[in-house]
């Protein structure tokens, strides 16, 4: 997936600016696809450019002007086609991972810290995405796909969790 499709998809949305572009993502699909505000604009840059979406400026007085940023009929499709493609799963690049697997040259203290530190920043995330606010009951499918995401996002920093817990637990029995 691109930032691009990202983009078409929250476009199709809703018309947004840039900056209420970055600010969706940050609060809504962060925990799966995230970018920074400069991706963001070239990105919509290239929409642009491309016929992909279009672009209307509203004149601000006391602010600097606001580019909207609306989905066009080609946008529309590219999207539509970008859904119904096969979608090929990237390989896994877990950089934690890689330094679990090799940890074994570290003192046991400092791999049980390395645990706890992933563990700590599995935490935070988990806490981020669990004060999400979200309706009790979907109102139409895109809110259900919607929710289906944040609950994978929730799911997956659980099951992550519970294998640090059971990772310590396999260390600690080999090194007390």
């Amino acid at each position: 997936m691109s930032l691009r499709h990202a983009i078409l998809g929250l476009l199709s949305i809703r018309p947004m600016s840039g900056y209420e572009l970055k600010k969706v993502i940050d609060e809504s699909v962060a925990h799966f696809w995230t970018s920074d505000q400069s991706q963001v604009y070239r990105t919509l840059a290239d929409l642009v450019d491309s016929g992909l979406a279009d672009r209307r400026t509203v004149v601000q007085e006391e602010r600097p002007n606001m580019h909207i940023h609306s989905l066009t009929e080609s946008g529309s499709a590219e999207l539509d086609a970008w859904l119904a493609s096969p979608l090929r799963t990237p390989p896994t690049r877990d950089p934690f991972l890689v330094r679990l697997f090799f940890a074994d040259r570290l003192p046991p203290d400092r791999i049980r810290d390395l645990l706890q530190a992933r563990r700590r920043e599995l935490s935070e995330h988990l806490a981020t995405l669990e004060a999400i606010t979200v309706p009790d009951e979907a109102a139409d499918i895109g809110q259900t796909l919607r929710l289906a995401t944040l609950d994978y996002g929730r799911t997956v920093a659980e099951a992550e969790l519970a294998w640090l817990d059971t990772t310590r637990r396999r260390l600690d029995r080999i090194t007390s």
